[in-house]
């Protein structure tokens, strides 16, 4: 099972590692500047909108979303990670919460114009993804959007190829990433749900 404490010792170090991935092109944060970007563009076209970020992590992405004057909402659950983004963004209703055990109470009366999740809901199994991202719904005012920009391929055989261009030790098993094809066949009934491939591995959906 993930840990938090894991992300907290992680919180200094963050940005710059992943950075550091994406500037080589490789798995598996390859094209992650460019899923923030997209999504800060799309969401800036509304601004000023309510954003709830599930998985905020540092608020790389929400502090400049939360500086150019949107409503920002967070959740995460490293306390380290929560620090860093408090820092950014004073005024920025932020929660520790595991998602896997539901939102905070603070939040389940809202409704949020943006759901945004970036490098996050990899940890979910397949499974819970669909239920996790069925039940956003209930959070979205009519007329939003939810963003997740994550790991991600077309289709399963994209995702092995993949794999196999990695070292048994460079994949992590323990993760579970976004197959779009197989996301997009359970998730019709309940959104229109669009795709964008960024990278060899990095994948942004997009549902409406």
């Amino acid at each position: 099972m993930l840990e938090s404490r894991v992300f907290d010792l992680w919180a200094n170090e963050y940005e710059q590692e992943v950075d550091t991935v994406d500037n080589s092109n490789e798995y598996p944060f390859a094209g992650y500047k460019r899923v923030l970007s997209i999504i800060y563009s799309a969401i800036m076209e509304r601004t000023p909108v309510k954003i709830l970020d599930i998985g905020i992590g540092t608020g790389r992405l929400s502090s400049k979303l939360y500086e150019a004057g949107n409503y920002i909402t967070g959740l995460d659950f490293s306390s380290e990670m929560l620090d860093k983004a408090r820092a950014k963004m004073s005024n920025a209703k932020l929660y520790y919460c595991n998602i896997v055990e539901g939102f905070p109470t603070e939040i389940i009366d809202e409704k949020y114009d943006c759901i945004i999740s970036t490098y996050a809901l990899h940890h979910l199994t397949d499974d819970l993804k669909v239920r996790f991202i069925r039940n956003l719904s209930a959070y979205l005012n009519e007329g939003g959007t939810i963003f997740i920009g994550d790991i991600g391929f077309p289709t399963r055989i994209d995702l092995e190829k993949c794999r196999a261009s990695r070292k048994p030790d460079e994949w992590d098993d323990d993760e579970y990433y976004f197959v779009f094809e197989e996301l997009c066949e359970q998730l019709t009934d309940s959104y229109y749900v669009a795709y964008n491939q960024i990278s060899h591995c990095a994948g942004l959906i997009e549902l409406n």
